[in-house]
């Protein structure tokens, strides 16, 4: 019989990764700077060029291999996109694993 846990809701946490927040927050940014060049209909040469990258490290990002590429470089790629990127820091709340830290990404329309 198979026993079945629920998940974090981060993948490379429920894997044990020491660096699973960082990973989780990188494959948020690749998916949405993914959706943006489908959106756009754009080449991964011509994104590639817009993102300051090269087309080979932009489809490793894209296919979530994202090791090499900083999440200060994917957030420039966002805004190069044309998003408007900003970090809010504010005060911890409380929470079931205070030992945890806390970090998240927000997408707005």
């Amino acid at each position: 019989m198979k026993t079945v846990e629920p998940s974090s809701g981060n993948v490379y946490e429920d894997l044990g990764r020491p660096d699973a927040e960082e990973m989780m927050m990188k494959a948020q940014l690749a998916v949405k700077i993914g959706e943006i060049i489908t959106e756009r209909q754009w080449s991964q040469q011509h994104a590639a060029t817009i993102l300051g990258l090269t087309q080979p490290k932009l489809s490793q990002m894209l296919r979530g291999q994202f090791r090499g590429i900083s999440e200060t470089k994917m957030l420039d790629g966002l805004a190069r996109l044309g998003l408007d990127v900003q970090i809010i820091i504010g005060p911890a709340r409380p929470t079931p694993n205070a030992h945890h830290k806390r970090v998240g990404i927000v997408f707005t329309a």
